[in-house]
């Protein structure tokens, strides 16, 4: 098994130890699970200190399952998205209140390295690219075959912020009348790269099929609508004088959670601690690429919290 480098892990233990209520016996909720990176290091650090982990990919719950083992029933992986998070914690949990929750939100490594998953534009794998393959029934290539040119240049705009998206949507819904749509990544990427001319493309600064791919993701997990919920769940399950840490990988997920944090702020539920973002350090940059576009926002829920939601 590969080792997994979890991104910004000094900035979120540096949370962990200024900012968060670390009292014998307490528990944080990793949102996302992946690799179990960010927890084992909080699991290790603080030797009474209890994990809820929610992943709704099986294989990576499977993955975090064996990296946590030897920390026995500290740990509880829950099989569940996190927008399912307060639902989904015990009657005692939700008294008790988690000190601290965090979302490391994207696609993991492990996603992006699993060809037959379809995440990567570089692999040659099934358009697929669903997070929770048991649980959804729609992939990337049902949105190609049946979105029209006019939605598909929508997703593409939207959760891509491709300047091209007309001219691939263009393309693409051509691909369907001559019987040569896309099925895997790589022909995906290579009708990217025969429809944008190749001054285009090395103007872009970026793989030219990455923001496509990203889209395409995006909507078939709908990852940007279920992150305002998540954020509420994050609120309701954090008791007062805790953490929420959210990690995102690009501009329409950071703008979420920047808007959410300042309204709270607003509106008097505690503070925001990070005015602009914390992005990794110039050393992780060049040692680990998928830090590359991280940022880092973290909220602080007053001591005497409120309820949000009526």
């Amino acid at each position: 098994m590969s080792p997994h480098v979890p991104v910004m892990l000094n900035e979120v233990m540096d949370i962990f130890m200024s900012r968060v209520p670390l009292d014998a016996g307490a528990f944080f909720i990793d949102a996302t699970l992946g690799g179990g990176g960010h927890s084992r290091a909080v699991l290790e650090k603080y030797r009474g200190m209890r994990l809820v982990g929610f992943d709704q990919d099986e294989s990576a719950r499977e993955i975090a399952r064996e990296r946590l083992a030897e920390f026995g029933d500290r740990v509880r992986i829950v099989g569940e998205n996190f927008i399912e998070m307060f639902e989904s914690l015990e009657d005692s949990e939700r008294d008790e209140g988690a000190c601290a929750a965090l979302f490391d939100l994207g696609v993991s490594n492990m996603q992006l390295t699993t060809p037959e998953r379809g995440f990567s534009y570089q692999s040659d794998g099934p358009l697929d690219m669903r997070m929770n393959a048991s649980g959804s029934s729609l992939r990337a290539w049902d949105i190609l075959r049946d979105c029209d040119e006019r939605e598909l240049t929508r997703i593409f705009r939207d959760y891509g912020e491709e300047r091209n998206a007309f001219t691939i949507a263009r393309a693409i819904t051509r691909s369907r009348t001559t019987g040569n749509l896309p099925a895997t990544g790589a022909e995906l990427t290579a009708l990217i790269r025969r429809t944008l001319p190749a001054p285009m493309q090395r103007k872009m600064g970026t793989h030219p099929a990455r923001r496509v791919f990203q889209a395409l993701r995006i909507a078939v997990n709908s990852e940007l609508d279920v992150i305002p919920e998540g954020l509420m769940g994050a609120y309701e399950s954090v008791r007062g004088g805790g953490a929420i840490i959210v990690i995102s990988y690009h501009s329409l997920e950071d703008r979420i959670v920047k808007r959410t944090f300042r309204h709270w702020t607003e509106e008097g539920y505690g503070r925001t601690l990070t005015r602009k973002p914390v992005i990794p350090s110039e050393k992780e940059r060049e040692s680990n690429r998928s830090s590359r576009s991280a940022k880092l926002r973290a909220f602080v829920i007053d001591d005497m919290k409120r309820a949000i939601r009526a």
